[in-house]
């Protein structure tokens, strides 16, 4: 697949199912990512690769923060919620371990969402679907901490990968909408 060919296809996948990626492909994912700009140099990027069961890591601290934050939930909405993880055969957490110093905060957590994006594009070419999640979760101090992160990491996305079962509309959006004259 050429680059600008994949970049102008992509899209979001509806649904996804197994086989995840390979082991070596996840390894081509994983490094695309680290190939995104970064200024300083800092390395921002951290991922945690969920698959198989590990999910249900995942899972379990969702359903827990849906507990927290709406006691009232029902089971079936519990349920509901720890199923979410389960869509997807492997799950990326992308997240930004921010350096103190004289790079801006916004910088690093902008180079792992360009990492983001690389491994959006990566996984399309190697013909596997993607959904980019993020949602309370993300931004949870509990559900990072389950997932092995810091309090103060930025959780960027939670890339779903998988076979592709219903794809999603490639959408174009007018060149002219997007720039802005002085």
């Amino acid at each position: 697949m050429e680059l600008l060919e994949g970049i102008q296809s992509r899209a979001s996948a509806l649904k996804l199912s197994a086989p995840g990626p390979t082991r070596e492909h996840l390894e081509q994912i994983l490094r695309a990512a680290m190939r995104a700009p970064d200024h300083g140099r800092l390395k921002p990027w951290r991922f945690v690769v969920l698959e198989g069961e590990a999910r249900s890591t995942l899972a379990d601290a969702m359903a827990e923060l849906l507990q927290r934050k709406a006691p009232q939930a029902t089971q079936a909405q519990l349920d509901a919620e720890r199923a979410k993880p389960m869509r997807a055969p492997t799950i990326v957490v992308a997240a930004a371990r921010i350096a103190k110093g004289k790079i801006p905060e916004i910088e690093q957590v902008a180079s792992v969402a360009a990492g983001v994006q690389n491994m959006f594009l990566a996984a399309h070419a190697l013909g596997y679907g993607v959904m980019w999640k993020t949602g309370a979760a993300a931004y949870d101090a509990e559900v990072k901490k389950a997932l092995g992160l810091l309090p103060e990491d930025h959780i960027v996305a939670m890339l779903y990968l998988g076979t592709i079962v219903t794809p999603g509309k490639v959408v174009s959006h007018p060149l002219e909408d997007a720039i802005i004259s002085p």
